[in-house]
Formats: structure tokens, sequence, C-alpha cells
């Protein structure tokens, strides 16, 4: 089985506001930089949006290093998704999963590879993680650019 690291980052100009993610892939010697933006959404969701295009990116069934600065898809992914999915994508408190379709999507990428979870601290100098910001960032610019 492939084994992959992907990085990843989300940023927002407001929260809500024009969003934008980022990721880089990597293989062997071989990266791969994707990102993209959204209008009206949170950073929380650009965090989401950017692990989900990665794994879509993915042909073959991987073993992927994900590496994060986001706190809430790091316990999402590891320690609260296995009872949002056993409650119904219902919190503990019987509210609905916040961000729950794309979880979802998570969660169901997740069957298809083995994925490992790294939290990196972010504008903390880690290189990859850097270099999403700046994706992310640069698709938001991209994005206001074409909304003018």
């Amino acid at each position: 089985m492939k084994r992959i690291e992907i990085f990843t980052d989300g940023a927002c100009s407001g929260n809500p506001g024009l969003g934008g993610w980022a990721a880089v892939l990597r293989y062997k010697d071989v990266e791969k930089e994707i990102n993209g933006g959204e209008e009206a959404t949170t950073n929380n969701r650009m965090e989401l949006k950017a692990v989900i295009n990665a794994l879509k990116m993915l042909k073959t069934a991987c073993e992927a290093d994900i590496y994060t600065d986001s706190q809430y898809v790091m316990k999402g992914a590891t320690e609260w998704l296995r009872g949002w999915v056993a409650n119904s994508w219902r919190t503990a408190d019987k509210k609905p999963v916040k961000n729950s379709d794309l979880w979802q999507e998570i969660y169901h990428l997740n069957k298809q590879h083995t994925l490992r979870w790294h939290w990196v601290k972010g504008h903390a100098g880690h290189p990859e993680n850097e270099r999403c910001d700046l994706l992310a960032r640069a698709a938001i610019e991209s994005l206001r650019e074409r909304l003018k």
C-alpha cells in the first residue's frame, strides 16, 4: 500500500467570510499542491475541506499521514467522530454536529484509507504548514479578485 504525507491548512478572511483551503501531498519525491476557496464560509469548514480535497486526490487505497494545525480537525477525527456516528451525527448533549456534511465525507474517506493524524503548531515555522497557509491565503485573494 502506498504511503503518502498530506499537509493541510484552511484560512478565512472574516469568520464567516471568504475562505481558502490548501494541501500539499507528498509521495516519495513527488509533491502536488492543491487549493481552493469559497464564499461565506468558516475557518473550520476550510480546514475540513483541505483534508477532504486532499484525500479525494488519492486514486487507490493509501496509508496517509495527515498533518493539520487545527485542533478541531485533529480532535474531531481522533476523538469525537466515532461518538458522532454512534449518536446519528449528534453531539454528547444531543445537538446536531456542526459541519456534519463534511465530517460525514471524512468518515467515508477514512474507510477507504489508513489514516494517521498529526497535529502541528500553526505559524511556528513548520515548512509545509507555512506553505499550506500561503496557498490557502492565495486562494482567498484569488476568490476576492474574481468577485470584484
